[in-house]
């Protein structure tokens, strides 16, 4: 069950692969995420030291949790993965040119957890043929609706 979606990762990239990590975070911050009041848009992963972080996801803290220590809505947040899997991203990233981009935030088993994919970054004429594409299958689905 997907909490929110980041509509503009795919816009902006071809997917390759994607890899599900789960967060490290604080109880604030899981209250405001079952609230509904996250938002990974602007988000982004980094590699660093052989871990991964999710910077700029804004979690929005509730008014009624949190009063006794200081709520920060945009601090940086590791993220959970498998050495195996973290290696692997590390060569992909660094040799390939690569990109980690946050996908999707979603319940598993009843924990938080991030989708990112593995990404190639699309040039302007990418995502005016993707906008083609996306129309054309429409506008063939409404005449197919017209016709029976």
């Amino acid at each position: 069950m997907s909490i929110v979606e980041n509509k503009k990762a795919f816009h902006d990239y071809f997917i390759e692969d994607r890899f599900e990590a789960g967060l490290a975070l604080e109880g604030w911050e899981v209250k405001s995420i079952r609230a509904g009041r996250a938002q990974i848009k602007e988000a982004y992963v980094v590699l660093k030291n052989e871990e991964v972080f999710l910077i700029g996801a804004h979690i929005s803290p509730l008014t009624t949790t949190a009063s006794h220590i200081a709520t920060d809505p945009i601090r940086t947040r590791k993220l959970l993965l498998h050495a195996a899997e973290i290696r692997k991203l590390i060569g992909k990233v660094e040799r390939a040119g690569y990109a980690l981009v946050p996908l999707d935030l979603h319940y598993a088993k009843g924990r938080i957890k991030l989708t990112i994919g593995l990404a190639k970054g699309k040039k302007q004429y990418d995502k005016r043929e993707a906008e083609k594409d996306r129309d054309w299958e429409r506008e063939k689905g409404r005449l197919l609706r017209a016709k029976t």
